[in-house]
């Protein structure tokens, strides 16, 4: 039922900059939760940032003080702003939203592809 597409991925240099952009449709019942994640070959997925409707905000600490997650004022849209990209930041990321009477575990995008290379 829930739809959510992901936008903005792309090859960018370290110490780069990327904004992702997540858009979520079809959205019956609020959405609790919005967050991104990502998944490198080879490893397991693991949490980038989320953030809840009233503006409350977490982050993996490899990424705190370089990553910015927010929302839309419709709170059907979250953004990741990127900045001081490294090489190991390189992966899949995905776009996930926990909607009020939903599946556990929300709902995910298809994903965007990050890679940073020189």
């Amino acid at each position: 039922q829930v739809q959510l597409v992901e936008s903005g991925g792309g090859l960018v240099q370290p110490g780069g900059s990327l904004r992702l952009s997540c858009a979520a449709s079809r959205v019956i019942f609020s959405i609790r939760v919005m967050g991104w994640y990502r998944q490198a070959p080879g490893k397991q997925r693991e949490l980038v940032a989320t953030i809840t409707t009233d503006g409350s905000t977490k982050y993996a600490d490899s990424v705190k003080d370089r990553f910015t997650i927010s929302r839309g004022n419709a709170k059907n849209t979250v953004y990741l702003q990127m900045n001081s990209l490294k090489p190991e930041d390189t992966a899949v990321y995905y776009c996930n939203a926990e909607v009020q009477f939903g599946i556990k575990g929300g709902y995910w995008g298809q994903g965007t592809q990050v890679t940073v290379s020189s």
